[in-house]
């Protein structure tokens, strides 16, 4: 399977190397490139991959999944959600240094980044980072479009919403629930549940504004 990422910032480029290393471990992979849209990249490489073309001229790749390199959810969500719209296929992306058990649920396009470690039961949505060495624990639901970022710690039964944002080396303790669009400090840990499109942080986590990005 050919693959292209869309981005070639710093996130795309952690995306690249997972790539690569699972075909480097066996898997029957072809990571072609990258589309970005800034023209002074064009033709510039990237761990080796070129960056080949805008992202609008993802009709000369039809042959190819995507896999958006973005760390934005906002903007990535956006680019994830026009281009399933034109039956654009995704791809997840799994570091072999990862630990996912085997009944958990990955949406496409997720991203699994090294020393994640996801345990029975969980849920992961469409569109996801969860990124270095966080730890999703058991029966966890993580809805499309969020960033579990690294070092964060999600105890047993724990949902977070969609597009939510859960800072580096955050905790969210057993059975609490963070709602859509909401944004978890880093370093905090969350003991109550969060509401949607609110920003939270400390230790104990405290209300500290609202998110007005939707």
């Amino acid at each position: 399977m050919r693959l292209l990422i869309i981005g070639a910032g710093g996130h795309a480029q952690v995306v690249a190397d997972i790539l690569l290393l699972q075909q480097k471990a066996g898997l029957d992979i072809d990571p072609i490139g990258y589309l970005d849209d800034d023209p002074k990249l064009i033709d510039q490489f990237r761990l080796g991959l070129p960056i080949l073309a805008p992202v609008n001229q993802i009709a000369s790749y039809k042959d190819c999944a995507i896999i958006v390199g973005i760390g934005d959810n906002y903007v990535r969500r956006a680019l994830y959600n026009l281009l399933m719209r034109d039956e654009v296929r995704a791809f997840v992306a799994a570091h072999p240094a990862a630990t996912v058990a085997s009944d958990v649920s990955i949406g496409e396009g997720t991203v699994i980044a090294a020393g994640v470690v996801v345990n029975t039961g969980s849920v992961i949505g469409q569109n996801v980072i969860l990124n270095t060495a966080c730890t999703i624990d058991h029966h966890n639901v993580i809805s499309d479009h969020v960033h579990i970022a690294p070092g964060v710690n999600l105890g047993g039964g724990v949902q977070i919403g969609e597009a939510s944002l859960i800072g580096v080396g955050a905790t969210i303790m057993p059975q609490r629930c963070v709602g859509s669009n909401a944004i978890v400090g880093a370093g905090s840990v969350v003991v109550k549940n969060v509401a949607d499109g609110t920003i939270v942080a400390g230790v104990p986590a405290r209300m500290i504004g609202e998110n007005s990005r939707d």
